[in-house]
């Protein structure tokens, strides 16, 4: 696997909201430990699971400041930022709030309302925010999730970006849930580029193709058989009984999306975390496919 300073596995965060739709600052403290104490190595705060392109700047803002706070109870776990928007301008303005906070890295999707960008306009897309916002010694991860996003990064896009910025382009999220694809991406770039896969029940698979760790939205809830997995593969163990048990759990879950709604009953459900609702566009679960999950995931 790919060994790099952020590998690991990493929650993409649920965004505590009040019952107004704001954000819960007073929230997000006691959420990120209730992660970092399930075995998680960090959590992207922001990222699609987060509802990320529903919040302003401002409110991301004011919810990365309020995350650092995890870092007084558990100093090593690491947080990553998600930035991307389709304005350029926004997204380096994100991107550098978020290292001027000392976070570890940002994680940032390409431009998705420009579906039909050129790769020549997506590379200069992330080199003049590179060369703006990411410090020399900064990590910029590519969200890659073309089937949300609609718009990914080719393996030349990626080659040419990774050449150009070796260290502040340090890979990607992976998010296609294509195993071709992950193959591929160890083939072609092997541990020189930091791929953390966005597929739980495809976790032995990424990592026995150079993957460097998870950041996943089950992890709210499956941190700890990941982080087994993980912990196993590294020592040279079967991780086939962890993963086969996380498989079949990320696979309940997908029958009833949204990922963000089904999570934040689940957490709430299982750990007793508040029973946060979701922002619009998003819908929350009704009470019967609430419970009809509920038992599902006790089957398993």
């Amino acid at each position: 696997m790919t060994s790099h300073p952020l590998s690991g596995i990493y929650t993409a965060a649920l965004t505590p909201l009040k019952p107004d739709l704001s954000p819960d600052l007073e929230a997000v403290t006691p959420y990120l430990g209730f992660l970092a104490a399930r075995g998680a190595h960090g959590a992207l705060i922001f990222g699609t699971t987060g509802e990320g392109p529903s919040f302003s700047s401002d409110e991301r803002k004011a919810v990365w400041q309020s995350a650092l706070q995890v870092k007084q109870q558990f100093p090593n776990f690491r947080l990553l930022a998600g930035t991307g928007t389709p304005s350029l301008t926004e997204t380096i303005d994100l991107t550098r709030a978020a290292f001027d906070l000392g976070y570890d890295g940002v994680v940032t999707l390409p431009p998705y309302y420009f579906r039909n960008a050129s790769e020549e306009g997506l590379f200069q897309y992330f080199a003049e925010l590179i060369h703006k916002a990411v410090p020399s010694d900064g990590y910029l991860f590519g969200y890659h999730f073309p089937a949300v996003a609609g718009i990914g990064f080719s393996l030349d896009l990626l080659a040419r970006l990774k050449d150009t910025f070796p260290v502040q382009f340090a890979g990607i999220k992976d998010s296609s849930h294509d195993r071709e694809w992950a193959k591929t991406l160890g083939a072609r770039f092997g541990a020189d580029l930091a791929v953390f896969s966005g597929t739980d029940s495809d976790l032995t698979f990424a990592l026995e193709n150079h993957a460097a760790g998870a950041i996943t939205a089950p992890a709210n809830l499956l941190s700890r058989g990941l982080r087994e997995i993980y912990d196993l593969f590294l020592a040279g163990m079967d991780t086939s009984p962890a993963q086969i048990k996380v498989s079949a759990q990320r696979h309940i879950l997908e029958k009833y999306p949204p990922f963000p709604a089904a999570l934040k009953a689940l957490v709430h459900r299982l750990h007793g975390q508040p029973r946060w609702l979701v922002r619009p566009p998003l819908v929350d679960l009704s009470t019967e496919v609430e419970s009809a999950m509920l038992r599902d995931f006790y089957l398993v």
